[in-house]
């Protein structure tokens, strides 16, 4: 047995099973996302959310009994080259065009302000 909520219905809900999005769930929605919605955008994204809800629901829909799962329409084969060794670059040289290098390495200026 659940136990009755203190939250209000995230939804109306009528008995043909369609749910329709209200804009209470939209907020609850921002919350969860931490969004800061002004109310013209909180009425705007209602029914942007509903449009996806009601797209995912038709597409949840199709009848896909005996149909296998795939990740990819087509048939995939892997077109990338042997990984094989091969000579590359002297790294002395490649070190000499770098507008720093310290190490053996290119050096970089920090972006997070911590050291190493």
């Amino acid at each position: 047995m659940t136990e009755p909520s203190d939250t209000p219905d995230r939804h109306d809900h009528d008995p043909g099973g369609s749910e329709r999005l209200t804009r209470e769930a939209t907020a609850h929605v921002a919350v969860l996302a931490r969004l800061a919605l002004t109310d013209d955008e909180l009425d705007r994204y209602a029914v942007q959310l509903a449009g996806v809800l009601e797209h995912a629901a038709q597409v949840a829909a199709v009848d896909t009994a005996g149909r296998p799962p795939t990740a990819h329409p087509f048939a995939l084969v892997n077109v990338l080259r042997p990984d094989e060794p091969a000579p590359s670059l002297d790294p002395e040289l490649v070190l000499g065009e770098a507008p720093a290098a310290e190490d053996g390495r290119f050096r970089v200026p920090r972006i997070l302000g911590e050291a190493p």
